[in-house]
């Protein structure tokens, strides 16, 4: 990836669709897009990924790894980054949930480069995507896969609806 590299951390929704309205005036081509949504269905504050992915889906973007039907865990990381390599000339967009501090939960920290899944827990996975986005779901913690368990269903589910509309207005305003 060329460029200057825009990291901007705990963005609030004004944030990330400022972030996702420069995502999609530089790639408006919807067709080369491809979300790599990272997590799985077994966890609650895990599950940001899949829950975006399925999000996406249901609103028709059609290149979308990682959903509640077919999580991209990490059993299935390596399988969904290869397909998603193989899309000549894809931007992939990859989304994950993270833990962070108390007062940037329910933000975001996007990112014009990769993000490295897997790091609350402990996974080794290498980084993936041209941008990113890591939707912070709980506070960090001593047990963090505890933390992830315990995560409210309802604040991830609503961060997740939040990314997925604002993916569709960025690319609606960027197309028309």
């Amino acid at each position: 990836m060329s460029g200057k590299t825009i990291v901007q951390a705990d963005n609030g929704v004004e944030g990330l669709q400022a972030f996702l309205a420069h995502v999609a005036e530089r790639h408006p081509d919807r067709s080369r897009v491809v979300f790599l949504c990272i997590g799985t269905d077994r966890s609650t504050g895990d599950s940001f990924g899949p829950l975006v992915g399925s999000k996406l889906e249901e609103r028709g973007w059609q290149h979308v790894f990682g959903t509640l039907k077919q999580p991209c865990d990490a059993k299935r990381f390596a399988e969904a980054l290869e397909q998603s390599a193989e899309r000549e000339n894809a931007v992939i967009i990859a989304v994950d949930a993270c833990l962070g501090k108390p007062l940037s939960v329910g933000k975001y920290i996007t990112a014009e480069g990769p993000l490295t899944p897997g790091q609350a827990t402990g996974a080794r996975l290498p980084a993936v995507g041209d941008y990113s986005i890591a939707g912070v779901v709980n506070a960090s913690s001593h047990k963090p896969y505890m933390t992830l368990q315990t995560t409210s269903l309802y604040t991830v589910m609503q961060m997740a609806e939040t990314v997925a509309e604002l993916v569709d207005q960025a690319w609606k305003q960027a197309s028309g």
